[in-house]
């Protein structure tokens, strides 16, 4: 081989390594991790605090729970793109609907509003 043809042979794959490298800046995991947020309601639509909302993990069951902020704000974070979740809220004895969080909402930042029943 020609020296040229080397020189510009090494310099195309150092190139290529470099551009892969800048694709991957992403840290390890970080695709597959979600979270999701949301506000519980009333049935008239106002905030409320100190309501329970609940998110089921679909693949082991297990249930975490939050006690809503003021203004009726809660959030988890840390899931993962790869499992089904169910989120319902509940508030002196009185329900949401339970809403599903799929493998299928590509989301990262979900936004799940729940709204307690009559």
């Amino acid at each position: 081989m020609k020296p040229r043809v080397s020189v510009a042979l090494v310099f195309l794959l150092l190139a290529g390594m470099i551009a892969g490298l800048a694709q991957s800046g992403k840290k390890k995991g970080e695709e597959t991790i979600r979270n999701v947020e949301g506000t519980l309601t009333d049935a008239a639509g106002a905030p409320v605090a100190n309501g329970i909302v609940q998110l089921k993990d679909m693949k082991s069951l297990q249930v975490r729970s939050f006690i809503t902020l003021e203004g009726g704000k809660f959030h988890f974070s840390g899931l993962s793109t790869n499992i089904d979740y169910e989120i319902k809220g509940q508030y002196n004895g009185v329900e949401t609907d339970t809403k599903t969080l799929s493998v299928f909402d590509s989301r990262k930042e979900a936004v799940l509003n729940l709204k307690l029943k009559k």
